[in-house]
């Protein structure tokens, strides 16, 4: 919805200004999705000049364009579709001469063309067009939607009283799982309040990243770049929404409407098509219909799309395939057409003699030895799928190796070089001191500055990496700030929360088991990079055979409701955990237990390494929080922590399991009962 400009400048300034803190739990949504929603939303287009009418034509028009075919579900109502007052019980009722019909009625129209309805709402006492708002009202409105059989609510932040965000959208959340009614959970607080962090906890499986989007290049370039930084937020069953489409509205050019789909596209972002569906030209057809670019939205391979290069005014973005490859993004900001180049390195694929190349807006083919490479017109895209088509290179050897010292694949960084075994310093290569974090120092590893990537192949044999992360000394501001993230073959395994300069150094330890190539990536801490001099302290791989990763399936006995897998124990319920999170380390993967517990792992004889991070969890802060952890494999203990409490950090095991029929993952208490004693195998993988 739309606000008043001045408002909308705060907003758009505190978004993209904020300092991102801890990872968002993983709660269960109010809908489970694993895919954005597609569809129509009506404001962009037709703001209140709405009715049933349009809504039916919208519904039809899907169905006779077969954009039905290529995911688009939805068709939502944004706000005026209600009258001014409640009835006499208290409930939402519609607009009496434009929805005269009532929205069940409107809602079985669209389901009987195998259609979803969506409807909009504010956590506020009124809408943004000052209808009646939701707030106080959850779930007598929750319960209305239900029984019209809405299947999606957004949720808009408009007259919401100065109340905390994240207990007015919590209401809704927890009366809409009331409802019996499946609704996916759409919050829209416009990316104030740190949304990717409260919207998964209060049951949102898409939340708004940004102020509203409009109809100019200007728009688009704004609300993206507010998604630098964003992207260990989400995840396979909730993504970030920087807002709706503009496709065909007209203040675009072909060329940029096409860059916004395929960047949009990329992110993994609700494809919500925002124009009017009854009359769109061949064009504009051609671009909301392009099945291979949807295709990559519509999978979610390990990782939201995120920026990868930055060169000024073009840019390079890639996100992994499910197929083991990537889609990647050239991008010209600029106003003239551009050669834009990158690696298959630096998208995550390196190690390979050869890669096949697909370019999603033309169709055409072509193979490479690496580089990936095209002329970008003006404020355009080339978009293309990238997979491995060679032999791999040998793997690293057996070993301990200093990540300072092995041959990488690729770099880059924001000031001067990438430095090995040194600070990072200013321009100039070799300027750097020695590594060192809060006064601890380090002889070897890398100095960077943010935003930055280091590029290595592990050959899928090194199933270990760790170093000790945080803002080199020979920096002292305030201003500093960075995030360090791991990924394996383009996919999110790991990352810490924002660091500056005053923090002691955090232990970073990854399960990399099976990856054929790791990225250490520093950004910044979404407040600008300057004075971001970041470290990667004794930062070393761990190298045996080659082998297949995969995070393993467990049964067995937990101390307080069940394990969980990818996230930590929480309490009784099932899926109320948070993100894994142990030492200041968020992780993808893992598995959350409280003591006592007992989980099973069957390995049949086929694996050679268990790797985990074996810790108490964030969730739990207190001082009586203390486990002992045991790897147990066919009756003999192969590995046991030392008692590990919130003050020791986590213990690190790296187990060999060769031959071995099943593993027992057990967790103890130390000693002194089991209160407070959450505990998480954290990032736990095998090597098989």
């Amino acid at each position: 919805m739309r606000k008043p400009l001045s408002f909308l400048a705060a907003a758009l300034l505190a978004a993209a200004t904020l300092t991102v803190t801890a990872p968002a739990h993983a709660a269960t949504p109010v809908v489970p999705i694993t895919a954005p929603p597609m569809g129509w939303n009506s404001w962009n287009r037709f703001g209140c000049d709405i009715d049933e009418n349009l809504i039916k034509q919208t519904a039809d028009a899907i169905v006779a364009n077969n954009l039905d075919d290529l995911g688009y579900r939805y068709v939502n109502i944004d706000d005026c579709w209600m009258a001014s007052t409640r009835d006499a019980q208290g409930r939402l009722q519609p607009h009496p001469t434009r929805f005269p019909g009532g929205i069940k009625a409107l809602a079985d129209y669209v389901h009987a063309r195998g259609l979803k309805l969506g409807i909009y709402e504010s956590a506020g006492t009124a809408t943004c067009q000052g209808l009646p708002g939701s707030l106080d009202h959850e779930v007598i409105d929750a319960n209305t939607f239900a029984a019209w059989e809405v299947d999606l609510l957004k949720y808009d932040n408009c007259n919401n009283q100065g109340r905390p965000d994240a207990a007015r959208y919590k209401a809704m959340g927890d009366a809409l799982k009331a409802s019996g009614r499946a609704i996916v959970y759409s919050i829209c607080n416009w990316g104030l309040a740190e949304p990717w962090v409260f919207a998964p906890q209060v049951g949102g499986s898409l939340w708004r990243t940004t102020g509203d989007i409009t109809d100019t290049w200007g728009s688009v370039l704004s609300l993206l770049d507010q998604q630098v930084g964003l992207e260990p937020f989400a995840r396979n069953n909730g993504f970030n929404d920087p807002d709706m489409l503009e496709v065909g509205n007209g203040g675009m050019t072909a060329t940029e409407y096409t860059a916004h789909f395929s960047l949009w596209a990329l992110l993994n972002a609700p494809l919500l098509l925002g124009n009017d569906l009854r009359s769109m030209s061949a064009q504009t057809l051609g671009i909301i219909r392009n099945a291979e670019v949807i295709a990559v939205n519509q999978d979610w391979g390990g990782s939201q799309g995120r920026k990868v290069r930055d060169f000024g005014d073009t840019e390079v973005w890639a996100k992994p395939m499910s197929d083991g490859g990537a889609a990647v993004v050239l991008f010209n900001r600029s106003a003239a057409s551009a050669t834009i180049t990158t690696s298959a390195a630096e998208v995550g694929l390196g190690g390979s003699s050869s890669y096949a190349l697909r370019n999603l807006w033309t169709g055409a083919t072509s193979s490479s030895a690496g580089p990936v490479s095209a002329t970008v017109p003006a404020h355009g895209v080339a978009m293309f799928r990238v997979n491995r088509s060679g032999g791999l290179a040998a793997a690293p050897a057996a070993g301990t190796h200093q990540v300072g010292d092995l041959a990488w694949l690729a770099s880059s960084n924001f000031w001067g070089p990438a430095e090995r075994n040194r600070a990072n310093g200013e321009q100039a290569a070799g300027d750097g001191g020695p590594l060192t974090i809060n006064g601890a120092t380090f002889a070897k590893g890398v100095g960077v500055h943010a935003d930055s990537a280091v590029h290595l192949y592990l050959g899928r044999a090194c199933p270990l990496f760790a170093a000790s992360v945080g803002i080199d000394d020979e920096v002292t501001n305030a201003a500093a700030s960075a995030r360090f993230q791991v990924y394996g073959d383009g996919k999110l395994l790991a990352h810490s929360g924002i660091k500056r300069a005053a923090d002691g150094p955090t232990r970073l330890s990854v399960a990399t088991g099976g990856y054929t190539t790791l990225e250490l990536r520093v950004t910044d801490g979404r407040d600008s990079a300057n004075y971001d001099h970041a470290d990667w302290g004794a930062a070393t791989l761990t190298c045996t055979a080659p082998g297949t990763g995969s995070n393993p399936a467990f049964s067995g006995a937990n101390g307080w409701g069940p394990a969980e897998r990818d996230q930590s124990n929480g309490e009784q319920a099932a899926g109320d955990g948070a993100v894994p999170t142990v030492g200041g380390v968020s992780y993808v993967r893992g598995i959350g237990t409280h003591a006592p517990a007992d989980l099973t792992v069957n390995l049949g004889g086929s694996c050679e390494r268990f790797t985990a991070v074996a810790g108490i969890d964030a969730e739990v802060t207190s001082a009586t929080a203390r486990v002992v952890f045991s790897v147990v494999a066919d009756g003999v203990t192969l590995w046991t922590s030392p008692a590990v409490t919130v003050a020791s950090g986590p213990a690190v095991a790296d187990v060999d399991v060769t031959g071995r029929g099943a593993l027992r993952l057990v967790v103890g208490d130390g000693g002194n009962g089991i209160d407070y004693d959450h505990a998480d195998w954290a990032d736990a993988r095998l090597l098989c």
